[in-house]
């Protein structure tokens, strides 16, 4: 990362201002004798990180700048979630924790060790967690607004709906797809309440007794873990339920599904009754998880491969991770106190609640400035990596001249890339000890604290 700053750096300062023979806009150009005091050319250039759009004035430039702020502003946004969320859950079990003190692996372990004693305390063997991770993808319908935005400021004729437009998806598909969706289970049918003839993801309501994985509400027909108010089964069931059953992962459904049906392409049309969560052999719409190309929205348009650069970084940085399913089972020791359950379950409530909150915000995180979910390759580059390695060739006097940049912007240009080179930096290097943060904690909370 930091061979890569300095070659941006190197590249912006000596190029740029030599092109422009400006620095900046009409106050640090006026101190530098460059235009007379009170003259103004560009105005309030804007900064990339309050998220300004139009520094240049040129669509696709201003979509690196816009794309930048989007991952800056999404990092910031997350670390503080992070930050806030493992403070409550060190209160909650009493772990203290300075003000001033950075979130890291360290402080983590604390939290992860105070977690662990209650569990041992107050739990009859361990804690049994069914997890799936996020899925993290990113948005298809901003890179497609994007490149007929840039293709409409290049006076091309747009002549397609952007919003009915779909996009070849070299990895995972999470939407329309217009031909083949490839995959085991890989289409998606969602309703209140279906026969599902593949895995339900949800709520399996049972038309006789059936083995649940997951949480069984109903009559247990064998040892339950636990039981609600009214003595019936609310946890795991080690024989067979009736009822209902709050499946832990995706799984046959032997009655109605409540969620998602998950089911082979045959079974239901992926482009008309379901949405697909597989490989696409045509068009995708919704998400790609992978590499994609942003379409031409234009019937011919000199300037549509020039777009899609910028477009796609756009749709990289808006990238949105689902929230991750945990389902977690437990039998409390036998001399458990009524009053030292409920405070437990209290704590564990809040753990869960706040621990899948940090996953989902780890996962985005991660995706972003790595392009990976929980150490699994999604994004290859990584969105960062892909942005910087864009503006690196951007940065400098012939590249930029094939931008249209109105004579008023050009004094912005040269602030705004001294400004990406800052930032670029500071994600490389000041969020590792996040990133580590956040990977500690996931681990432990799907593994279930090691109990």
């Amino acid at each position: 990362m930091k061979k890569y700053v300095l070659g941006l750096g190197a590249l912006v300062v000596p190029s740029l201002i030599g092109a422009f023979m400006v620095s900046g806009c009409s106050e640090a150009n006026a101190q530098d004798g460059l235009l007379p005091d009170g003259a103004d050319i560009c105005g309030d250039c804007g900064t990339i990180a309050k998220g300004d759009v139009g520094i240049s004035g040129d669509v696709r430039l201003d979509g690196f700048f816009k794309a930048l702020s989007n991952i800056r502003q999404s990092t910031v946004a997350i670390q503080a979630d992070f930050d806030g969320n493992i403070r409550a859950l060190a209160a909650v079990y009493n772990v203290n924790i300075a003000a001033d003190a950075t979130i890291n692996a360290s402080v983590i372990g604390q939290l992860k060790a105070a977690i662990s004693a209650d569990i041992d305390a107050n739990v009859d063997g361990s804690l049994q967690v069914v997890y799936q991770p996020p899925r993290c993808q990113a948005s298809l319908d901003v890179a497609v607004e994007a490149q007929a935005k840039c293709e409409a400021k290049a006076d091309c004729q747009v002549n397609a709906n952007p919003g009915q437009l779909s996009v070849s998806c070299e990895g995972t598909c999470s939407g329309s797809c217009d031909a083949e969706c490839t995959g085991e289970f890989s289409c998606e049918v969602e309703a209140p309440s279906v026969a599902c003839e593949g895995r339900c993801e949800g709520t399996c309501q049972l038309t006789a007794a059936a083995a649940c994985n997951g949480t069984c509400r109903g009559e247990c027909n064998g040892e339950c873990s636990a039981r609600d108010g009214n003595g019936n089964c609310a946890g795991k069931c080690d024989g067979t339920c009736e009822g209902s059953c709050e499946l832990a992962a995706a799984a046959e459904c032997s009655g109605s599904c409540t969620g998602k049906c998950l089911v082979n392409q045959g079974s239901a049309s992926c482009n008309a009754e379901a949405s697909c969560r597989g490989s696409c052999s045509g068009k995708c719409s919704g998400g790609c998880e992978g590499n994609f190309e942003p379409p031409s929205v234009s019937a011919e348009c000199e300037a549509s491969a020039k777009c899609q650069a910028s477009a796609k970084a756009e749709a990289n940085a808006s990238l949105e991770c689902t929230p991750p399913q945990l389902n977690v089972e437990y039998s409390f020791r036998a001399n458990a106190q009524a009053n030292a359950r409920a405070e437990f379950t209290a704590r564990l409530g809040e753990l869960r609640a706040r621990g899948l909150a940090i996953v989902q915000g780890a996962a985005k995180y991660e995706a972003l400035l790595d392009g990976k979910v929980e150490g699994r390759v999604v994004f290859d580059p990584a969105p960062l990596a892909e942005l910087g390695a864009q503006m690196n060739g951007l940065a400098n006097a012939n590249a930029i001249a094939e931008f249209e940049i109105p004579a008023g912007k050009l004094p912005c240009v040269v602030p705004a890339f001294r400004e990406a080179i800052s930032i670029v930096g500071s994600l490389g290097t000041q969020t590792r000890t996040t990133l580590q943060a956040q990977a500690e904690f996931v681990s432990a909370f799907k593994g279930g604290f090691g109990s």
